[in-house]
């Protein structure tokens, strides 16, 4: 095995017991970035020399017996959203081409600095997260498909190796949607737990920062390092920070896993519904007991959802969509445009309407302990796509059915987790995601970690295209 293919546990072990430095890690993980870039596209930038002078300073620091901990010389990337100091922060959009860089670091940057990660550089998202395919990045199993959005550039880096874990961002899916469909981890915290304080924002009451891992141990790991109140930020939770990492063991006995009698199995295609019941199977084979729930409120999902999230997202850019709206891309302008006709009525209920949602499902969860259910409908679309055809003949946006299943996460601010649990006919990776109560993070990663010891250890991408 390379070290580029190592889990963030496998090489913190390796580089606590001197087995190996964090200067080959971060040459190993950069030479494979330069062979699979080309063609992936995950980056929008790369700063390689200052990755090795990091490397090399935590290379000393280790020798020295200074370990900072798991992450320390392990390298990352971080979505092109999340402010690192002195080094632009361009949304993948064409309206901070060449002027905008940021002043400070963002909290989640400073905070994985300090915990000695090595930045390798910043992530493609859909142009300011706005969207779920990220249309410049391909995905790491087929470049002929969608890599999901918006975070795709950090899920398909982490996916191909390119990083060893990555940072995204999460409004109505865009951490966990690209994560199932490159067959990876993805962490939607809380809403709150992880300040946002130096992240560009698409919406800002729905905006969620969290981590792109290879294993859930991983992304316990990083949660770690992210977590704790930044009153730079309003919404961030002065909460107790507990440990995250999962024990050894994979007995769940005495859980009570909810999987969804409506709304989250309509409208799914059949090897995603049969992959993701296999797994809750597998999660009652290990103690948990299965409860069937019935999902409150779903015929509100996504007019709650849009309605919250496309008028937020206006006023943030209003002078710049004012000033140069030739510069958006087609498709977040017409987005950014339809903010500015939206009735404030529309908007105060759609409030409503989220705190409805909120109290529905903090009943329904007084019952179970998480929810299993599918992270996305369907595996990685072709790039040209823009529909998806069900079998009852019920035609639906690309867009519209990623966000789907996982916007109740962010409606309701509850953590969800999406987990790799398998592959279509194609090749192609499906996702379940473990939703849970709020500050619910332990038991997700419990039950994440247990499912992930009954699978044979998940290989990088294999990269391969498409017409």
């Amino acid at each position: 095995m390379q070290p580029y293919e190592l889990s963030i546990a496998a090489a913190a072990e390796a580089i606590r017991a001197r087995e190996l430095s964090p200067v080959e890690l971060v040459d190993s993980v950069l030479d494979r970035l330069e062979q699979v870039e080309p063609q992936l596209q995950a980056y929008v930038s790369v700063g390689a020399d200052e990755a090795r002078r990091a490397a090399r300073e935590a290379e000393r620091e280790v020798a020295a017996g200074r370990l900072r901990g798991p992450l320390h010389g392990v390298p990352m990337g971080l979505k092109d959203l999340i402010d690192v100091a002195g080094a632009p922060t361009t949304a993948s959009s064409r309206v901070r081409t060449g002027h905008h860089r940021a002043e400070a670091d963002s909290t989640v940057a400073a905070r994985l600095a300090a915990a000695g990660a090595v930045l390798l550089g910043k992530t493609h998202t859909h142009e300011f997260a706005y969207g779920l395919t990220t249309p410049q990045t391909r995905n790491a199993w087929d470049r002929g498909r969608v890599a999901g959005g918006s975070s795709g550039g950090s899920a398909v880096s982490v996916a191909a190796g390119a990083a060893t874990f990555a940072l995204g961002t999460d409004t109505g899916g865009s951490i966990r949607v690209p994560s199932a469909l490159n067959g990876v981890v993805g962490l939607k915290p809380t809403y709150g737990l992880v300040p946002r304080h130096g992240v560009t924002s698409l919406s800002w009451s729905l905006d969620h920062v969290g981590p792109i891992t290879r294993t859930v141990e991983d992304a316990a790991l990083v949660l770690s390092s992210l977590v704790g109140h930044d009153p730079r930020d309003p919404a961030s939770l002065a909460a107790p920070h507990p440990h995250y990492r999962p024990g050894g063991a994979t007995e769940l006995t005495g859980l009570r896993i909810g999987v969804p009698r409506t709304y989250y199995f309509d409208h799914v295609q059949p090897e995603v519904e049969a992959a993701v019941r296999l797994a809750t199977a597998e999660l009652e084979d290990l103690g948990a007991q299965l409860v069937e729930v019935e999902i409150p409120m779903t015929r509100y999902v996504q007019a709650t959802q849009w309605g919250l999230m496309v008028p937020e997202a206006t006023a943030y850019h209003e002078r710049t969509l004012r000033a140069v709206p030739e510069l958006y891309g087609d498709d977040v302008r017409i987005l950014l445009e339809a903010g500015e006709l939206m009735p404030a009525g529309d908007y105060l209920r759609a409030q409503r309407s989220r705190t409805l949602m909120q109290q529905a499902w903090a009943r329904m969860l007084e019952d179970v302990d998480v929810i299993a259910a599918p992270t996305v409908p369907a595996t990685a679309v072709k790039a040209h796509e823009e529909t998806i055809t069900w079998s009852d003949g019920t035609v639906e946006g690309v867009s519209d059915a990623y966000v789907r299943l996982s916007a109740p996460a962010n409606i309701t601010g509850v953590p969800s987790l999406s987990v790799p649990v398998g592959h279509d006919s194609a090749g192609l990776p499906i996702g379940m995601q473990l939703l849970g109560h709020p500050l619910g993070e332990r038991v997700l990663l419990r039950v994440g970690h247990a499912y992930e010891q009954t699978r044979p250890a998940r290989p990088l991408a294999t990269t391969q295209t498409t017409a």
